[in-house]
């Protein structure tokens, strides 16, 4: 699919996406629950579906309401001996060591980026837990035998927290005795502190040790039905935000300001650049920088890798050169994200330099419309698209489906604040 956008001014209120870290962690303890778990605000991306079709492999029954989802779980009830986690990173980190605590053999598989993705990982830590795994060198499919069995073990934590998210949910079900996780290097402690919120809002008890140690103690029984409320998503109303410090204002509704998502980081880097932000409990409201023009921004993006793409799209369009550390987190997502940002932005006249850990974004200069491609990456579709608001000249994005993987009602979103966005009509 190709969208075109021209350059538009935007206004208005909207509200942000469910997060998708949210509900697919929701979704997973939900599955590992004894009894009932209500989900409320659930997220309808493509990655929080294929949670939800994991969650019924393994063995949960899925209630569907218009506003709300209804799992039940059953114990080592997997249904499949083959589960698919879609293109989805965080599902095959954190779903493949809880479906190693069944004792069926199960492979496990995925579409698209994901089978490029590194999984050397579960080929080092799942035979000290009693799993026997067969990968494909390292990557994808994986098959396996389980019960995993707790074990205190050391873990590398430098390629993406995701992994240490399972292995914590599933410690805290198999757990007769409390556990230890040792972790080196551990990235993007920011979203092991949402793994943490949430897995003490379904009954688990988990301390740790300057994110060194991680004490996993065995889960009291519960019954009672759960319920959980999925966060609005930082990730994607990023996005939105700086759209509206590119061609706003606006306000966003649905986000909590004392969320530990690691994205919240965005309001700083907005303030950095001198966009005018008003941060409410429940609103946040911004007005475009480029009345007097954004200023040159320094930021550590490292436990916020995500934020790389909106980040670029508002470096553009300010009068210097921007530097953003953390670019070795970028390789292994949807695409090479530091190639990819320096090759899309280039096609629009914006010069990224990369140096070592660095990117540096030579920003303030005339942004041209352009035909770039997404590269099947949602966040690049949605950083063209935002700039593609205050571009000179109309922007064509290909492939611009990319977005259903995180934020389906992107492009819907923008023409409900008065972009001018051309969406295909079948």
């Amino acid at each position: 699919m190709n969208i075109t956008i021209q350059p538009s001014g935007i206004s208005g209120n909207i509200v942000a996406p469910a997060s998708k870290s949210s509900m697919q962690r929701a979704c997973a303890l939900a599955l590992l629950a004894d009894g009932e778990t209500v989900i409320l605000n659930p997220g309808k991306s493509n990655d929080d579906l294929a949670a939800l079709e994991i969650i019924q492999k393994l063995g949960a029954v899925v209630e569907f309401d218009r506003s709300s989802l209804k799992v039940s779980s059953q114990k080592d009830s997997a249904s499949s001996a083959e589960i698919n986690c879609g293109e989805s990173g965080l599902g095959i980190r954190m779903f493949t060591p809880i479906a190693a605590l069944s004792s069926s053999q199960i492979i496990i598989t995925g579409d698209g980026s994901l089978l490029k993705r590194p999984m050397h990982f579960f080929d080092e830590i799942f035979p000290k837990l009693g799993i026997s795994i067969e990968s494909n060198n390292g990557f994808l499919p994986l098959k396996m035998k389980g019960p995993l069995q707790p074990a205190d073990i050391t873990v590398d934590g430098s390629l993406s927290s995701q992994f240490l998210t399972g292995l914590l949910m599933a410690f805290a079900k198999a757990a007769d005795k409390p556990v230890t996780i040792s972790v080196s290097n551990l990235k993007s402690k920011p979203y092991i502190d949402l793994t943490l919120q949430m897995m003490k809002h379904f009954g688990y008890e988990v301390l740790h040790e300057n994110y060194e140690r991680f004490i996993i103690k065995p889960q009291p029984k519960k019954i009672a039905t759960i319920v959980y409320t999925v966060e609005g998503d930082w990730s994607g109303a990023a996005f939105l935000l700086v759209a509206g410090a590119i061609a706003g204002g606006i306000t966003v509704t649905g986000l909590d300001v004392f969320s530990t998502q690691a994205d919240k980081a965005i309001l700083k880097a907005l303030m950095d650049c001198g966009a005018n932000i008003s941060i409410e409990e429940k609103k946040i409201s911004i007005n475009s920088i480029l009345g007097e023009g954004g200023k040159p921004f320094h930021f550590n993006a490292t436990d916020c890798p995500d934020l790389f793409p909106p980040l670029v799209a508002v470096a553009a369009f300010c009068k210097g050169t921007t530097v953003i550390e953390g670019v070795s987190r970028l390789s292994h997502k949807e695409s090479n994200r530091a190639l990819t940002l320096q090759e899309e932005f280039g096609k629009m006249g914006i010069t990224i330099k990369l140096q070592d850990d660095l990117m540096m974004i030579e920003g303030g200069g005339l942004i041209n419309g352009a035909k770039v491609h997404s590269h099947h990456d949602h966040r690049i579709a949605m950083a063209c698209s935002v700039a593609a608001l205050a571009a000179n000249g109309e922007t064509t994005i290909e492939d611009a489906e990319a977005i259903n993987k995180s934020y389906p009602g992107f492009y819907q979103d923008l023409k409900l604040m008065g972009a001018s966005v051309s969406l295909p009509t079948n």
